[in-house]
């Protein structure tokens, strides 16, 4: 009975582990999924967190802490999104990343916005020490009703990377960074959110990366939220010594306020 008591609570933890993780490694942050689609105005946002230790043949130790505030006029949207993620088996890091985005978003007519960002990213697994972006440019609505939302948009990036992978390589470059967004809203209850990037280098256009990000959000209750997300990344030229293509599965709880 003292077995099954134990194997339980540690099926328990890393069940826990498994549902409350839900930010991905991936090195480009979509921040389509992190929107808050809404036609009040005001002060939105939401935070989770999760740490989980487990032991048996090795240790495993998970941290992980998200959270993002919106806040919406009739004209603007600020949007600040942060989140940092470690997991450790043994001696091993899988996961140790961490980002802070914040972005502006202009209304100027029904169908164009113009949006601002910056933001700073760490991921010791893909050999990326910093990655620093600055950029701005249009967005395009296509199409906008109870059911159905999508948008377009072409933004200008500069990005200061400094990669250490045999060497400390350091990268100034500008790209472009276009995408595609389309909202599936079924009912009050459920968003089907599905986003494709699409990064070249400006000087070099063999230099790209592209993302599809999918996540289903279906609420739980008044105030919490359960998600899946699937992200998929290929970059043609990654850091020395990790893959072109990362994908990865993940669910989530989400509480609202």
């Amino acid at each position: 009975m003292v077995f099954v008591h134990l194997a339980m609570n540690r099926f328990l933890v890393i069940l826990f582990m498994v549902i409350i993780t839900s930010y991905s490694s991936s090195q480009i942050v979509n921040i389509e999924n992190a929107r808050m689609h809404s036609d009040t105005t005001g002060l939105m946002g939401n935070a989770g967190a999760s740490l989980a230790l487990t032991k048996n043949t090795q240790q495993i130790f998970l941290f992980n802490v998200n959270a993002h505030v919106q806040y919406k006029t009739h004209k603007d949207l600020y949007l600040l999104l942060g989140s940092y993620g470690f997991l450790k088996g043994s001696d091993t890091k899988l996961i140790d990343n961490s980002f802070l985005h914040f972005r502006y978003n202009r209304k100027i007519n029904k169908l164009l916005r113009w949006e601002a960002f910056t933001q700073w990213q760490k991921n010791t697994i893909t050999k990326i020490q910093y990655r620093f972006l600055l950029g701005t440019g249009p967005r395009f609505k296509l199409a906008d009703t109870k059911k159905i939302k999508v948008y377009v948009a072409t933004l200008l990036m500069y990005e200061n990377e400094k990669e250490t992978s045999q060497q400390v390589i350091i990268h100034k470059d500008w790209r472009s960074s276009s995408y595609v967004s389309f909202s599936l809203l079924p009912n009050e209850h459920t968003e089907l959110i599905s986003t494709s990037f699409y990064q070249p280098l400006l000087k070099d256009v063999s230099d790209y990366r592209l993302l599809n990000q999918t996540r289903l959000k279906v609420k739980a209750g008044k105030r919490l939220s359960i998600s899946l997300n699937y992200n998929y990344l290929f970059d043609n030229f990654p850091a020395a010594g990790t893959p072109k293509t990362n994908y990865s599965f993940s669910t989530g709880i989400e509480y609202d306020f």
